[in-house]
């Protein structure tokens, strides 16, 4: 080949994933190879049905249509736009392509031999790495919106192969577990473990299956303090039955475990459960020696923190932790589930240092129950930077005499809260959506009423505060008024499902993410011109979609929007395929702009899309295929042609 060409090739090339994968030195050897191919309008490059070729195919000019034909129909799958990789099925298979590919105009390839690139695969791990963990759903789902770009398999999923996904740190067991029978006693069980120098021991029966662990803190509570005897049997400290976890469990589950469950040791066996023989146990110091950081370190500092100082240092903490699990391309869902943990325990914190200051200000705390409620992007378990507050407080019914001195109470206990969180990062909400304004700090009554006439009466406004308190979570308190609360709401549901039009209507008011022309659709005046708003474009319109959806479902508990996308799919099978790419998109949104906001150290809400890459460009631009499809549906669900 002309060497000048195959520079255009590789240059081109290396603009697009997963070529931008490959070293400069493996990418002018690939394009080297390539052959260029001219497909008229309507020509089909592969065939439903044919034997793999030897190339894959990447759009250079033009466009593609994927489609696949069953029972006669034809079906369209997706289109392939320049830049784009399709026709994988000769590298990740040897029976028939699963789709036709057809020049939807006049269109220039690019083939790339698949010996070639699976040559230079192999020695760059990260591309089938890449193609495994980003696509190894199949054609029948359509490109994952998590996928940065679009790579289309033509592979079934009955027949996928076992592609090594990508790596993350896993625990094994690095010693023989230290193990003693039930009937053992305290005082033999107590010396094992200073023998063995370990913080704990496992309970296990005649199988050396887990029945139960005895820790240092056992011994310590409930053996040294004389409240048992230490000739008794060692079954009578034990905590049962013991959390296990199976061999090779991430680091980053582990964590989720131990914060989840409380606990500082995690049970290991073959396969997870406790029919097993316990074959390790690991700590939280393990995780410490492996992991020099921890979220269950946090925890722990933020329970004994006694300046909101303090806090901001720990959250500052947890934040850097975050941008290291972000680059490390951790599970969206556990950096997500980890900040909540050390959100929600700051929240915890400063309202125990509140209810201090008030006491030292001679006002004694409160006998009247109340919860503290979460809102917005904390209540959907979605706050990975810091951002504005929005919160709320709803407390038991009291009679009328009492009720204005128990709401003074709360409202001087919430401005301290809302004071305590500032300092520590997180700004007040502009829009005074917060339990120190006395309109978010109410009794369960007061709430009940709210809800039935903003649900009962649903103007743009009552609306508009129905999508900001949907989304509450009780945080700290009394769980029970939350839980009233909703069932209350649920109640008007079944009563008014007008209701639940409006809201879908006010989910399709959203601007759409881009223009006709594909290209980003931008602010076009004020602060932010010229840039896109990834929040109000692209993550509301998914976020208000779920919302509605769950609330017709009765689905109750699950505020997080993908896991609401995860639920609606196991609820609607007929629309699992869409549900769950919108759980991707999401996913793929709240990691874009957590990146954004790390880099440019704010919320991450506006950024220049002038200044993406194409690659950044292609992720976020597949992360928005599921909207207008959930729209569609919301509108035909609801009937909101009438409205």
């Amino acid at each position: 080949m002309d060497n000048s060409l195959s520079i255009r090739i590789a240059d081109f090339l290396k603009e697009y994933p997963p070529f931008q994968l490959f070293e400069r030195r493996q990418l002018q050897e690939l394009a080297a190879q390539a052959v260029v191919r001219y497909c008229p309008n309507g020509e089909v490059i592969f065939k439903q049905g044919e034997m793999p070729g030897s190339y894959l195919y990447v759009v250079r000019e033009g466009a593609v249509h994927l489609s696949h034909e069953e029972n006669g129909v034809l079906e369209p799958i997706d289109q392939c736009d320049e830049g784009e990789l399709f026709g994988l099925r000769p590298l990740l298979a040897q029976d028939a392509y699963a789709l036709t590919a057809t020049a939807a105009e006049e269109t220039l390839l690019y083939a790339i031999p698949v010996q070639v690139f699976r040559q230079l695969a192999d020695q760059t791990p990260q591309v089938l790495l890449y193609i495994a963990s980003n696509f190894a759903s199949g054609w029948q789902r359509k490109p994952a919106a998590g996928a940065k770009g679009k790579i289309f398999l033509d592979q079934k999923p009955q027949d996928q192969q076992a592609l090594q996904l990508l790596e993350i740190q896993t625990v094994q067991p690095h010693r023989p577990p230290v193990t003693c029978p039930p009937d053992l006693s305290i005082r033999q069980a107590a010396t094992i473990m200073s023998q063995k120098e370990v913080g704990s021991i496992i309970v296990v029966n005649e199988q050396m299956h887990p029945v139960g662990i005895v820790t240092d803190k056992d011994l310590r509570h409930k053996a040294a303090t004389g409240l048992t005897p230490l000739d008794e049997p060692v079954a009578r400290i034990m905590s049962s039955p013991v959390t296990t976890a199976p061999i090779g469990i991430t680091v980053a589950e582990v964590q989720m475990r131990m914060m989840k469950h409380k606990i500082h040791h995690l049970c290991l066996t073959e396969d997870g459960s406790n029919t097993l023989p316990v074959l390790g146990v690991v700590t939280e110091h393990d995780l410490l020696v492996m992991q020099g950081n921890n979220p269950a370190v946090f925890l722990r500092e933020i329970k004994r923190a006694q300046t909101a100082a303090e806090l901001r240092h720990i959250r500052e903490r947890a934040e850097q932790l975050l941008e290291q699990y972000i680059h490390q391309e951790v599970a969206i869902n556990y950096i997500a589930g980890m900040m909540t943990a050390v959100n929600d325990a700051l929240i915890e914190r400063a309202i125990h240092l509140a209810i201090g200051a008030l006491q030292a200000e001679k006002k004694a705390a409160s006998a009247v129950q109340f919860c503290w409620l979460a809102l917005g992007s904390e209540g959907r378990e979605e706050q990975l930077l810091r951002t504005d507050q929005d919160n709320a407080l709803v407390f038991e019914d009291v009679p009328e005499d009492t009720h204005l001195v128990v709401k003074d109470y709360y409202l001087a206990l919430a401005n301290k809260v809302t004071a305590i969180m500032h300092e520590c990062g997180f700004e007040y909400c502009p829009a005074n959506m917060m339990a120190s304004n006395p309109e978010w700090c109410l009794s369960l009554s007061e709430w009940k009423e709210r809800f039935s006439h903003w649900m009962l009466e649903p103007d743009p406004k009552a609306v508009m505060f129905c999508t900001i308190f949907f989304d509450y979570r009780p945080v700290f308190g009394q769980v029970a008024l939350a839980e009233a609360l909703t069932e209350h709401i649920f109640s008007i549901v079944d009563q008014e499902a007008i209701f639940l039009a409006f809201l879908a209507k006010n989910a399709l008011e959203n601007p759409p993410p881009l223009t006709f022309f594909r290209d980003f659709m931008v602010e076009r005046s004020g602060e932010h011109r010229h840039e896109f708003d990834i929040k109000a474009r692209a993550m509301m319109p998914l976020c208000d979609a779920a919302r509605v959806l769950t609330l017709q479902n009765k689905m109750a508990g699950i505020n997080n929007t993908f896991r609401r996308f995860e639920a609606l799919a196991r609820r609607e099978p007929q629309n699992k395929n869409l549900y769950e790419d919108a759980a991707d998109a999401y996913e793929v949104l709240m990691r874009f702009r957590t990146l954004q906001g790390l880099k440019q150290r704010n919320s991450g809400r506006f950024f220049k899309p002038t200044e993406l890459s194409k690659m950044e460009r292609i992720l976020l631009r597949n992360s928005f295929r599921p909207i207008q499809d959930l729209q569609s549906l919301l509108k035909t669900r609801f009937q909101l042609g009438f409205f």
